[in-house]
Order: C-alpha cells, then structure tokens, then sequence
C-alpha cells in the first residue's frame, strides 16, 4: 500500500538511476513499515533550486513515503532515516560531489482511497 514520490533535479538525470533506487526502497519500506501491500512509487525529474538561486540549480533528492495511518512517530522518523541513508549511498555511489538530501514519512488523509481500472480489451 506505501506510496513513494521521488523527486530528484534534472542535473542528476543519467547520473542517479531511479529503477535501482526503487527497487531497493520497496523492500526497505515494506519491512520498516509493517506494510502487507505493495509499493507504488512515481519518480520524477524536475528543476530544483536551494538558498540563493543565483549560483543555478542545486543537486536535490527528496523521497516521500506515504503511510496508512496508525504508525508511531519512531517508526516513521526510523524509516525516514533508513530511506535517507540509501539515497546517499546511492549519490555517493554515482560519484555525486554534492547533493541535499530529504526524507519524508507522512501519514495519508483519511479521504485515501485506490482503485484498479481495467478496461475491456486494454
């Protein structure tokens, strides 16, 4: 059931590689999380600016993970932690000079609601 968003500047395209990443988060989330679902995650490059905005776009990679509630802060802030620690790795791996980095575990509204569409002959 975790939903990921990952949003990372367009100056790490061709330099972070989203598939790895997300197939190493899934299994991460699940397990810190207690979640018996399955992941669905959206990546997304976009253009990112930190602080003065003179000096042109700032490496940045933010990952959000959204939770049903009912998990304590600890949990969530533990996860958190976990998901930022893969994500440097993964930078320093790629040979990232610099990057800011941010973790998010949120808990979903209580209007959440998922739907699969299957449409005849699809």
């Amino acid at each position: 059931m975790p939903h990921l968003t990952i949003d990372y500047s367009s100056r790490l395209a061709g330099v972070l590689d989203a598939g790895v990443l997300v197939k190493e988060l899934h299994p991460l989330v699940l397990e810190e999380s207690g979640s018996a679902g399955v992941c669905k995650t959206l990546v997304r490059p976009v253009d990112t600016y930190v602080g003065d905005t003179s000096g042109g776009e700032t490496a940045f990679l933010h990952i959000e993970v959204g939770l049903l509630a009912g998990r304590p802060d600890h949990q969530r802030a533990r996860l958190s932690e976990r998901v930022l620690a893969l994500a440097e790795g993964h930078l320093r791996a790629a040979g990232v000079p610099e990057a800011v980095v941010s973790a998010e575990v949120r808990e979903l509204a209580g209007s959440y609601r998922l739907a699969t569409v299957t449409t005849a002959g699809g």
